[in-house]
């Protein structure tokens, strides 16, 4: 067991914005600005909390395609509903405040671990636990309870309407984004690559890292692109179908650069100083179709693909090989057998969608002059593999007993409440502030929330200096304090993915604004109020976050070590059946389904040793196991992505 350094430096540097902060900051501020205003018209500024819960909700799910989120947010929407509908009952029915912070605390814990265990992504469970815990102290009355609710309902749709319009613009624009990323990851493992093999005679291990990092970033995005699009119902238009195809086309090129000549050497040599057990990987990796090309080329080539993808432009035409096309008309055929008669009898007029949508991209081709044509095969989609949970009960599986997210859960409730409580005691009569700051530092080790700690209480800090040096603006009227309200919304989207503390000068302003319109306490109260919960909330949550270890890190790493091992070795034997011609359709489908499934395996691998590495009091980390099994992983990967590139089922 020993004590990890906590950071200091790396957690108030500025990183680059993401690249589509515009579209929740946008779809926020939109959905904020209509409610808003018909309050304003309406004289009735007092209830913007309660539109504010279900309008917050459009800063969700915009990673996710058209359809995927059109079934997310209605459950965002009923989340943020069913808290503020606990908080409102609890604040009109409890009378001690011990208590109140209390129950906002459970209800913290449980925006975290449903939040992480959904997957949702940012903004997470934040949004969700200010809204409640800032309900449990509004003066509330029984009566008063369902009106404000089907404000926050009523909003939450608006919401959802407003995150769907782009989808009549750019019906494709999340999936486009996706591929466009794991595209500029495959150009950065190259370019990465081939700087660490510039140094290598050196032996510089900096380069050496980085490339691995890089390759890390490689997997990761092209496994998020492909599950991207596997949220993408199946299309019904040969239109869609071929664009859908064309996405694919485009992933594979970008998963080609993980079986480049960066894994290459050691599919020759083997790894650690043992032999190389499929020895016919040499001569492949010389054909390998990063190393047919230069790479610099290709970088440049995956990049301008990139922004095409961005731009909104039309779809390039990738070429495959004769033996990839002829790959992807057996996948066809199997797909079509597995359909079944009765499926076969109530196809459409004019054949199978895929058949259709071959045809539409072989007219694309043609008029585009370019590559190599793969027949009917061109279709053959990728799906899912069967048998893993999905939905509700994937969720349920990542609750479930011995769960890496109940640590985490016992850390929030742990620490928000005394955090609440510790407020009280230094005479704070509404210790939301405390509640929320405590749960937004919490993250995935002792370290990143040691950083989100310090993030917090500087981004906090300044914005109370914001809000103070605006209070001759405030002072003006609601007008002022809706626009200025609207603006910080739209500052701390477009800062938050730099640095949380950036983000966070925004952010304070805006809840204190929001906070406002319902009660008018004195200016200097309110501030000083907010910075004694700041403090408190920071300090007590992370003294928590040290006290209450998560002893499961480290198990967690021995449960992935041993999936990388199961995936490895699967992948070894369809690799070599592959290799020696026994494979027939049937094992080149299971091959794909295996590199997807060692992908994932991979990226939860590294993704639990960096969350084990930042806890604060662990025991030591079996870095060589790790390292090992991440060599042999990415040496196999590399195999079945050199003899299956081309669209094939996938996990």
């Amino acid at each position: 067991m020993r004590a990890r350094p906590l950071p200091i430096r790396s957690t108030v540097r500025l990183r680059r914005p993401v690249d589509s902060w515009h579209k929740p900051a946008l779809s926020a501020v939109v959905a904020l600005a209509i409610p808003d205003a018909a309050l304003y018209a309406l004289g009735r500024l007092d209830l913007i909390l309660y539109t504010s819960a279900g309008a917050m909700c459009a800063l969700y799910a915009h990673g996710l395609p058209y359809a995927a989120r059109a079934r997310a947010l209605p459950w965002v929407v009923l989340g943020m509903v069913a808290s503020l509908g606990i908080a409102l009952t609890a604040a009109s029915l409890v009378a001690s405040t011990a208590l109140l912070v209390a129950l906002a605390s459970l209800v913290a814990a449980a925006h975290k671990m449903v939040c992480d265990a959904t997957r949702i992504g940012p903004p997470g469970n934040l949004i969700l636990t200010f809204i409640a815990a800032s309900a449990f102290f509004v003066p509330q009355r029984l009566g008063q309870v369902p009106l404000h609710l089907g404000l926050a309902l009523g909003t939450g749709a608006l919401a959802w309407l407003v995150c769907m319009a782009p989808a009549l613009v750019r019906p494709q624009g999340p999936e486009r984004i996706a591929t466009a990323r794991a595209l500029e990851a495959a150009a950065g493992l190259l370019r990465t690559e081939s700087a660490a093999a510039g140094t290598a005679a050196g032996g510089a291990a900096p380069g050496a890292r980085a490339a691995a990092q890089a390759r890390h970033g490689a997997a990761a995005a092209v496994n998020a692109a492909w599950h991207t699009l596997f949220l993408v119902p199946p299309a019904r238009t040969p239109e869609k179908a071929a664009a859908r195809a064309g996405l694919e086309r485009l992933l594979v090129r970008a998963e080609a650069a993980l079986g480049g000549a960066g894994a290459g050497k050691e599919a020759e040599d083997g790894v650690g100083g043992e032999p190389n057990p499929f020895p016919p990987l040499g001569r492949a990796v010389r054909e390998a179709p990063v190393a047919q090309v230069d790479r610099e080329a290709e970088v440049e080539r995956l990049r301008g693909w990139a922004r095409d993808l961005r731009r909104g432009r039309p779809l390039p035409w990738v070429a495959l090989s004769a033996a990839q096309a002829e790959e992807l008309r057996g996948i066809e055929a199997v797909e079509e057998s597995l359909e079944g008669g009765a499926a076969r009898a109530a196809r459409p007029a004019g054949g199978h969608v895929a058949g259709r949508a071959a045809a539409h991209l072989a007219g694309h081709a043609a008029a585009a002059g370019g590559g190599e044509l793969g027949g009917a095969g061109d279709a053959g989609l990728r799906r899912p593999a069967p048998g893993r949970p999905r939905g509700l009960r994937a969720v349920l599986a990542r609750l479930a007993p011995g769960s890496p997210l109940l640590p985490i859960g016992a850390r929030v409730a742990i620490g928000c409440a005394l955090a609440g409580w510790a407020s009280m005691a230094v005479g704070v009569g509404h210790p939301y502030w405390a509640v929320v700051t405590a749960a937004s530092i919490y993250q995935a080790n002792t370290t990143l929330s040691w950083q989100r700690a310090l993030q917090r209480t500087l981004g906090n800090l300044l914005g109370l200096g914001l809000f103070t040096a605006l209070l001759p603006l405030i002072h003006t009227g609601q007008l002022a304090m809706i626009a200025l309200t609207l603006a910080f919304q739209l500052g701390a989207e477009a800062c938050i993915t730099r640095n949380y503390w950036l983000g966070s000068v925004w952010v304070t302003p805006m809840a204190l604004l929001l906070t406002e319109f319902g009660s008018h306490l004195p200016a200097t109260t309110l501030i000083a109020d907010r910075w004694i919960d700041t403090v408190v909330g920071a300090g007590v949550g992370l003294a928590c976050c040290i006290a209450v270890t998560n002893r499961r890190a480290a198990d967690r790493i021995d449960v992935a070590l041993e999936r990388v091992a199961q995936a490895e070795a699967a992948a070894s034997r369809l690799l070599a059946a592959v290799t020696a011609g026994a494979g027939g359709v049937d094992d080149a489908l299971e091959a794909g389904w295996a590199r997807d499934r060692l992908v994932g395996a991979l990226v939860e691998l590294r993704e639990a040793a960096e969350v084990a590495s930042g806890e604060w009091w662990q025991r030591a980390l079996p870095e060589e196991r790790i390292a090992h099994a991440e060599q042999r992983g990415h040496r196999v990967l590399a195999g079945l992505v050199r003899r299956l590139s081309a669209p094939a089922l996938a996990a």
